[in-house]
């Protein structure tokens, strides 16, 4: 056996790192995504295994086992085996926090001890891989990485399954169903639910505004009427109009000369806003694309397309002048006038920037140094869609090497008896940068704010005519599309009303992570709380009313800002301002704080959020008197409260006997009523359904991270699980959903749903057309 093995995070890396290194390095082993799932709850303590108002944290960390699906097992037996005999491990995953996870965690599950070596590449053309092992360094440097990946799984672990099973226990009020609650999906649906709730009950405000022509001695141009505040009557209007008739007077003219710098580069969230905008694509489309420019064979044009900053390391400026040469052999570049020498600008408002390169992983997109002078060869292999995206990713990098744009701001005043009129025009220096994009024009260039003013001078004498009131109205804010609301969750610090908090979290990278934030999107779509209408994003009725109840509940749930401190924590971990386990509890503490405001809150009132309670009744079934009585005697035992509706809620009542009430020795609860019908699959499904993706799969917003504990021997692995079954709104019939029918099969009974037909997605188990329902309604499994 090989003494030295070299892990990537999938087949076509694989292939890539082969035809780069051949096996100069060992034997080349691909995983397919994570290879290593954290255990479910109740393999961490069996107690967990029924739903309970409860903190679902262990002692420690969760531990670890081997993932399921696709040919993940074939794969990881493999590199164990490799494992046995290896002195040294190359790790040349992803450059980023989760591929530094997916090669580290299968090292960890198998208390691997030999030397590790990590490869890091920002491009995956065989120079650039060639030149990552001859640069690899000792993966312990990665230590920080590595535990802000743990960090971020075990967090969102404990904190989603904690509260979506609490909610689902306290707010479901007994239903048939799950309440999915996410530490990035739900803020990331509450926005969504915010801004529509604002358009529905936004009431128009008419106003009205003033237009007149001014003439000079050289030509005319409009001036308009510039008040401090709206004009919301007409014949407030009017009298402005009136006066400006006819009238002459000396203009205040200011002319300065002003300059502006390019845009930053794109990451990941810039090019996903630009792409729904220009496009109408998907946030997962442009990613799919941009993945493909990355390591789509006999492509490799760009850098690492999964960026979370905009800036470059000063190391890339030796490749300015090879890559400008490349781009501009094509007719679609020739034609922009990059200087010779290309500008560089340094620092944090210039494009090469050290400093804002601090706890990323990698830069920003840019073309691929090592494959632009194959441009020609590649460019007609590409897809139409791959054309335009590598157009916006090739135009920024250009106009970021050319001059400012210069240009002659002339503003105009004139004082119309009390009533100020003001115009500005813009005359264009030097194009500049702005040549990269001749197509494109600023909004702020548009309308009155675009004219090309005639020469004046200070003092000149200006006369009013044909005066014009114009009638507007106040507009709703928009409604999000894909990249927008990518864009707002980048920007959660928004929605925090605290100026200082504000200020710190303007430094933060938003909820979610850039990788993952097209996936929760994605999830909140198949769970039928979000739906696409034509380029927009809006929220179904059922998300609104989910929305309303966790809000009700506790605004905490459905606080971007929350969740953005939360991610402050987290990511400070990399940076080493936060241990791994300080930043876990104090996602931990956010959730306890939850948990205990639900369970000894109100309940929510009115209907249950899932539709109707087991029994079928329409309402809550209410607890057997033996389940109050023993609740009453427990609580008078113990010296504690009993919950609100324990009297009322069979759901709530047994949640309090299965927390407080003695346990047999096979770890049920004494006299406690039947488990809920819902699987530890199910439950785990707290982020939205993640579909196979062509580079892996992710469980949270964030990357998956198993713990280095002990992984628990002699268990039966059990399939991943991923999202959360869509919650349908009441008066639905699980069977009445699209062509599939749905269902609930709880854990252990997988051979025999197959056998009865059952097959399982992401979505979870369905049933396809033209099988026999009969068994599965049965078994109470419909």
């Amino acid at each position: 056996m090989a003494d030295q093995i070299v892990i990537t995070e999938k087949t076509s890396q694989a292939k890539d790192v082969r035809a780069a290194v051949g096996a100069r390095y060992g034997t080349i082993l691909p995983a397919e995504g994570h290879l290593i799932d954290l255990q479910e709850p109740e393999e961490a303590d069996p107690a967990w295994k029924r739903w309970t108002p409860i903190l679902l944290r262990p002692e420690g960390l969760y531990g670890t086992r081997p993932a399921m699906g696709g040919n993940k097992a074939a794969k990881l037996a493999a590199i164990r085996e490799a494992l046995r005999t290896a002195r040294r491990v190359w790790l040349a995953t992803d450059c980023d926090r989760e591929g530094q996870l997916i090669g580290q965690e299968i090292l960890e599950h198998y208390n691997y001890r030999g030397q590790v070596m990590r490869v890091l590449f920002t491009a995956q053309d065989s120079q650039t891989i060639r030149d990552a092992f001859g640069h690899a360094k000792p993966n312990s440097e990665y230590a920080r990485l590595y535990a802000a990946a743990v960090a971020r799984r075990q967090a969102d672990q404990i904190y989603n399954l904690s509260l979506t099973r609490t909610a689902t226990v306290i707010l479901g009020q007994g239903a048939r169903g799950v309440i999915g609650v996410g530490r990035v999906k739900t803020p990331t649906l509450a926005i969504v639910c915010r801004r529509e709730l604002e358009i529905r009950n936004f009431v128009p405000v008419t106003y009205y505004e003033i237009v007149a022509t001014a003439t000079v001695a050289s030509g005319e141009f409009k001036m308009r009427h510039a008040p401090n505040e709206r004009i919301l009557k007409r014949e407030n209007a009017e009298t402005v109009a009136k006066a400006a008739q006819g009238f002459e007077g000396p203009l205040g003219v200011r002319v300065e000369d002003k300059k502006q710098s390019p845009p930053k580069l794109h990451d990941l969230p810039s090019l996903q806003k630009l792409c729904s905008s220009r496009f109408g694509w998907s946030a997962a489309k442009t990613l799919e694309v941009a993945q493909e420019l990355y390591d789509g064979q006999g492509k490799k044009i760009i850098t690492y397309p999964r960026a979370e900053v905009r800036y470059l390391p000063e190391s890339l400026i030796a490749d300015v002048p090879k890559v400008v040469a490349g781009l501009q052999v094509g007719q679609s570049f020739k034609a922009i006038p990059v200087p010779d020498p290309p500008i560089i600008r340094r620092g944090a408002s210039g494009t090469f920037h050290e400093k804002g390169l601090e706890g990323a992983s990698h830069h920003a997109v840019i073309p691929n140094a090592n494959t632009v002078d194959t441009l020609r060869e590649v460019w007609p292999r590409l897809s139409i869609d791959e054309k335009k995206l590598f157009d916006v990713i090739a135009r920024a990098y250009l106009a970021a090497l050319m001059p400012d744009f210069r240009y002659r701001q002339t503003t105009a005043t004139l004082d119309v008896k009390g009533f100020p009129f003001k115009a500005i025009g813009r005359q264009p220096i030097d194009l500049g940068w702005r040549a990269a994009f001749p197509e494109w024009q600023p909004a702020d260039e548009k309308g009155d704010g675009g004219q090309l003013l005639p020469a004046m001078r200070d003092g000149e004498t200006a006369r009013l005519h044909n005066p014009a009131v114009e009638t507007k109205e106040t507009k709703p804010p928009p409604r999000y599309n894909e990249g927008t609301l990518i864009e707002a969750m980048q920007n959660a610090w928004r929605f925090v009303d605290d100026e200082v908090l504000r200020d710190r979290l303007k430094e933060a990278k938003g909820i979610g992570t850039p990788a993952t934030r097209a996936e929760i999107i994605g999830g909140l779509k198949r769970q039928d709380f979000l739906v696409a209408q034509a380029k927009n994003i809006v929220p179904t009725e059922t998300g609104l009313k989910l929305f309303g109840v966790l809000k009700q509940a506790d605004p905490a749930l459905v606080d971007p800002g929350v969740t953005a401190q939360l991610e402050c924590l987290l990511d400070d971990v990399v940076v080493g301002k936060q241990e791994m386990m300080g930043a876990i509890d104090a996602v931990c503490d956010v959730a306890l704080r939850i948990i205990g405001k639900l369970t000894h809150g109100p309940a929510s009132g009115g209907p249950p959020l899932l539709g109707p309670a087991r029994g079928g009744s329409g309402g809550e079934r209410p607890p057997t008197p033996a389940m109050k009585q023993f609740a009453v005697v427990l609580a008078r035992q113990k010296r504690i409260s009993l919950p609100v509706g324990y009297g009322t809620s069979g759901s709530i009542c047994r949640a309090f006997l299965e927390q407080h009430a003695p346990r047999k020795a096979g770890g049920e609860t004494a006299a406690a009523p039947a488990s809920r019908a819902t699987s530890p699959a199910q439950a785990s499904r707290a982020e939205g359904a993640q579909p196979t993706r062509k580079r892996r799969r992710v469980k949270d917003s964030t990357a998956p991270a198993p713990s280095p504990t002990k992984a628990v021997r002699g268990k039966k692995p059990r399939k991943p699980t991923f999202g959360n079954p869509p919650l349908k709104a009441p008066g639905l019939h699980l069977h009445d959903v699209g062509r599939n029918t749905p269902l609930r099969i709880p854990y252990g009974n997988k051979d025999v749903a197959q056998k009865l037909g059952a097959r399982y997605s992401a979505d979870g188990w369905y049933a396809p057309p033209g099988v026999d329902l009969s068994a599965f309604k049965e078994n109470g499994w419909l």
